[in-house]
């Protein structure tokens, strides 16, 4: 049975062939500093559907690390009961394939469940029994300061009553935070939440696809959602906020291509639609922000491939920490190209090395074109769409 881990689909060979580093093993129970970093590219699946414990315990998308089961705008109002009933089937399943060691610990992907309500975060746990110890943990959608504290005080209450480490990824995406007269006050109440609930809260992620429709906006496949000022404004204050303390994750990539384009291309990683994705990830990545929501198995890999850390990236991190005794101030990179200062680098070395151990380091003269379209994951990417 493969270990969980980025890029598993990969040869022995291929691994020694592309990594410096290789990606360490992750599962729900490594150090929440390290599983922050480790949510990557994280694929919404509707709750609703049938087949979602079969997927994760036949490990059909082996590039697949963290799963959302969604039970909030992926599910039409009228089927919530139906889609709750379904995701307790899916963690049954899941626990009996963990009990008759079909799955381990060591393979299981990093679930969560996106949830409606406190409320409704109640109700589930309270039907999920025992199972809810393979969750990962919750996703908070619309998350402000007036439904904020209720999430997290009753993510506690769950996490104490099951006896089992779970965590809350928190969703930015309503009016009041987006819109400037009441952002900034927000911002510093849900500032303070978040200091107090610090140990529970795994990413802040950031639902572009809501804040755009305030306006009517909606970006094109051939552009980013850093060209759409609102968005690009928000995002910069969402980091200036909470970047210094929490992973923040990417908003969703909502295009793919077709099922027949697909295949008609063959060359699957680099389609249009995933170009425009490519795109925007670099400029996540470039801004502090660290993995992305995706819906479309064919967006996993883009934003993976872009996450491993160059060798040149990962010397300067490494030179950068040796050297933090406090004898040197500035000293010049192993590549002999830049400066690296020991004090305002510090923080980017750390981070570097975070990366390093989760998504691994690229050989010198590799890097992630190469690694899309030098490499097919085992999966079809087109057997699946949201």
């Amino acid at each position: 049975m493969k270990k969980l881990e980025y890029f598993q689909y990969l040869s022995p060979i291929q691994k020694e062939h592309i990594f410096f580093k290789k990606p360490a093993p992750i599962h729900k129970h490594v150090a929440r500093e390290q599983l922050a970093y480790a949510v990557g590219a994280a694929l919404y699946m509707p709750a609703i559907r049938k087949d979602i414990a079969t997927m994760v315990i036949l490990q059909k998308y082996k590039e697949v690390v963290t799963i959302v089961l969604d039970l909030e705008d992926a599910i039409g109002d009228n089927c919530v009961e139906e889609a709750i009933d379904q995701t307790v089937d899916h963690l049954s399943a899941i626990e009996d394939a963990m009990l008759q060691e079909r799955l381990n610990w060591d393979s299981l992907p990093l679930l969560f469940i996106r949830v409606r309500s406190a409320n409704q975060l109640k109700e589930v746990a309270r039907k999920l029994g025992t199972s809810i110890h393979f969750l990962t943990g919750f996703v908070f959608p619309k998350f402000t300061t007036s439904n904020g504290r209720e999430y997290l005080h009753t993510l506690r209450d769950v996490e104490r009553a099951a006896g089992t480490r779970l965590y809350g990824m928190p969703i930015l995406e309503s009016p009041e935070l987006f819109y400037k007269e009441t952002r900034y006050t927000e911002f510093h109440s849900l500032s303070l939440l978040f200091k107090e609930y610090e140990s529970s809260i795994l990413n802040v992620r950031i639902g572009a696809t809501d804040l755009c429709g305030l306006y009517g906006i909606r970006r094109s496949a051939q552009s980013t959602i850093y060209d759409i000022s609102v968005m690009r404004d928000f995002i910069a204050d969402v980091v200036n906020f909470y970047g210094r303390s929490f992973v923040i994750s990417g908003p969703v990539w909502e295009y793919f291509n077709s099922r027949q384009e697909l295949r008609e291309r063959g060359d699957q990683n680099i389609s249009d639609y995933n170009a425009g994705l490519l795109n925007e990830t670099l400029l996540d990545l470039t801004n502090g922000l660290i993995g992305k929501t995706v819906i479309h198995p064919s967006h996993v890999n883009v934003v993976q491939s872009v996450h491993v850390v160059s060798k040149e990236e990962y010397l300067d991190a490494v030179s950068i920490l040796e050297n933090a005794s406090g004898d040197i101030g500035v000293l010049k990179s192993n590549s002999q190209n830049k400066m690296n200062e020991i004090k305002p680098h510090h923080k980017w070395a750390v981070k570097v090395m975070a990366k390093s151990t989760i998504y691994g380091v690229y050989h010198d003269k590799y890097n992630f074109f190469k690694m899309l379209t030098e490499t097919v994951p085992s999966s079809d990417p087109v057997g699946y769409e949201r």
